[in-house]
């Protein structure tokens, strides 16, 4: 499976042959780098595990720096290891693949995709605290009139009587609202900057600019 790891930039748009425009999101999709190969002999499984987002060695824990073979040759952290040509990164993810065809030290850049393919899109959405229901799940409001001046944004009945007697579970109510993984599937790639390291995709991905996202080729296959 392709996969990266990079950051939200912001969005934009873009002009096609046509002239019609289309509003897309243009991500940092790496370097990325190989710092560990899995394989079903070793580990039952095949797969690559992709660091991004260089930072100072002293912002990482020793077991970090030891997996990602920096530590120093004196220091025997038992997490310590033999990887060349990585640097300290701060994110980390694995892509199982049918077949290893990297090695550990290996540079990944955005390349790996195509104008036209269609990929999926992970990020932490925004978080908007405790929001009621309007906000929240996009309740209707009720009447303004005949008494209920004070209950334009509340929520209502929330359940039946003496049967069941409780609030069923999945009830949607006030509550936390943001802040979870979310997955924009399906977005199309319409620009694809190796040199600069930069992918567009078509509409909104979930997250503020400079969000951490996930970019990977589409589960359930694209659009036709």
């Amino acid at each position: 499976m392709k996969k990266l790891i990079g950051r939200k930039v912001g969005m934009t748009q873009l002009f096609d042959e046509k002239g019609n425009v289309t509003g897309v999101t243009v991500i940092e999709a790496g370097p990325n780098y190989v710092t560990q190969v899995k394989t079903v002999e070793r580990d039952g499984y095949n797969a690559i595990q992709l660091g991004f987002g260089e930072v100072k060695a002293r912002k990482l824990t020793r077991g970090e720096l030891g997996h990602l073979g920096l530590l120093k040759p004196n220091d025997k952290h038992p997490n310590r290891r033999k990887l060349e040509g990585v640097p300290p990164l701060r994110y980390l993810t694995e892509a199982r693949v049918k077949e290893v065809t990297y090695k550990e030290g290996d540079v990944i850049k955005a390349d790996i995709f195509a104008v036209g393919e269609y990929v999926d899109v992970t990020g932490t959405m925004k978080g908007r605290g405790f929001s009621g229901g309007i906000k929240r799940h996009g309740f209707h409001r009720q009447k303004k009139t005949h008494g209920a001046s004070d209950r334009e944004r509340a929520p209502g009945s929330i359940g039946a009587g003496t049967t069941p007697g409780r609030v069923e579970k999945g009830q949607r109510m006030a509550g936390h609202y943001g802040n979870t993984r979310v997955t924009a599937m399906n977005a199309r790639v319409m620009l694809v900057d190796a040199e600069r390291n930069l992918i567009a995709v078509s509409g909104s991905v979930p997250g503020a600019k400079g969000g951490i996202v996930v970019i990977k080729e589409a589960r359930k296959g694209g659009k036709k």
